[in-house]
């Protein structure tokens, strides 16, 4: 008896903790969710302006959309989104690639001032990188990077330039592939390159996707480097630009809701990468070595 009251009670205090966990759970999604649900029935309301009488939209429309897209006789929208989509897709192959190969090489070889240079990775990663954007700006300009569609050029050389500094989150997870598989490959006659390319990367989607996904959001979201180089350029600018002129004293009143559209626009993009990659997240390195 002692014994069964004894489970009924560890039964009970187990519903009641989870129950409150979920609870917590669920709270917490609804604060995470409520400001994307209301700047989605924003993006379609027909209310103008940044002050309204209620919290939700009362009337509903596509000509926020439509306007968006259409009217580019102040702001440009589809222009900034096409810059972006071009830096974002250039910066992302670029940076991936540089990424990962250092972080190979971090892991699996061995040099000299190679703990050196990781330990200065790591301090100059302690250090935000918008530190630098004068000296980056003069450098491009003593160069001819900073004018006319070179532009572009230019923020892709920035938003990849530096970016193999990023490798140990890469080097942990190749840190984690068996060494055996790259001595049975070096056995069969593969080189160094062919063990990287046909060996390791197959097995490592994982963080290949993690690195894609953040190559791809680092330009697509940033705004202090591109206000910095593209200044005055409005042909040039990117989307974190154009939202950002939306709420300017000037333009807040008419384009606030073309402002909540242009946010659900460019999250379009990256939830179809992550939807598109997300299946490889859950593919590791089971079956890799057998016996």
């Amino acid at each position: 008896m002692a014994k069964e009251k004894k489970t009924k009670s560890m039964r009970t205090q187990k519903i009641i903790s989870d129950t409150v966990v979920h609870v917590l759970l669920a709270v917490l999604a609804f604060i995470w969710v409520l400001p994307i649900a209301w700047i989605i029935l924003l993006s379609f309301s027909t209310q103008k302006g940044s002050y309204v009488t209620s919290f939700f939209p009362k009337g509903y429309t596509l000509d926020n959309y439509h306007r968006l897209f259409t009217d580019t006789t102040i702001l440009n929208f589809p222009q900034m989104f096409a810059n972006t989509l071009i830096i974002a897709i250039f910066t992302c192959l670029i940076s991936t690639f540089f990424v990962l190969s250092v972080s190979y090489c971090m892991s699996r070889l061995r040099f000299k001032m190679r703990k050196k240079y990781m330990n200065i990775a790591m301090i100059l990663g302690l250090f935000p990188g918008f530190m630098s954007m004068v000296a980056v700006y003069y450098i491009l300009k003593a160069v001819g990077l900073s004018e006319g569609s070179m532009i572009r050029v230019a923020l892709i050389l920035v938003y990849s330039g530096g970016s193999g500094a990023g490798f140990y989150i890469a080097k942990g997870f190749f840190d984690t592939v068996p060494k055996a598989l790259d001595e049975a490959a070096y056995l069969d006659g593969c080189t160094k390159f062919q063990v990287f390319t046909k060996v390791t990367i197959p097995l490592s989607k994982p963080i290949i996707v993690y690195t894609v996904l953040t190559s791809f959001l680092a330009p697509w979201l940033d705004f202090i480097f591109a206000k910095v180089i593209c200044r005055a350029n409005a042909q040039y600018y990117t989307v974190a630009i154009g939202l950002w002129k939306m709420l300017e004293k000037e333009y807040i009143d008419k384009w606030y809701t073309c402002f909540a559209a242009g946010a659900v626009c460019i999250s379009i993009p990256i939830a179809i990468l992550f939807v598109f990659m997300q299946k490889y997240y859950t593919e590791g390195l089971s079956g890799a070595v057998k016996g």
